[in-house]
């Protein structure tokens, strides 16, 4: 996040944007990598909460966090960098996804059974 903050305020200075995205394409890109892990990590923060306060075991939970940074991590550097790098969105985006539904289904599993 830090990392996509920087880019962000990188190009507003860059290009002397002070709001919005003055329909400027690298804005725009820096905005929505930003935007994106805002998006989906703190779910995936919530569930690991969930998990942990349910009693999963530590590993499973460590486990479940590094599917979030790993996955966040490839999803922001293959959407930030110039051409992108489409697999690393991909599998960023696909460990990410996985880690929100295992959670979850672990999360609802624990708490009927």
């Amino acid at each position: 996040m830090f990392r996509d903050s920087l880019a962000t305020v990188k190009q507003r200075l860059k290009q002397k944007i002070s709001i919005g995205t003055g329909d400027n394409k690298a804005m725009t890109k820096a905005m929505r990598a930003h935007a994106n892990f805002a998006e989906y990590t703190p779910i995936g923060l919530l569930l690991m909460v969930m998990a942990e306060l349910q009693g999963a075991p530590i590993w499973a939970v460590h486990f479940l966090g590094v599917l979030l940074v790993v996955g966040r991590f490839m999803h922001a550097y293959g959407f930030g960098h110039t051409p992108q790098i489409i697999p690393l969105r991909k599998y960023g985006t696909i460990l990410t996804f996985s880690m929100l539904l295992l959670a979850a289904i672990a999360n609802i599993g624990h708490a009927i059974f």
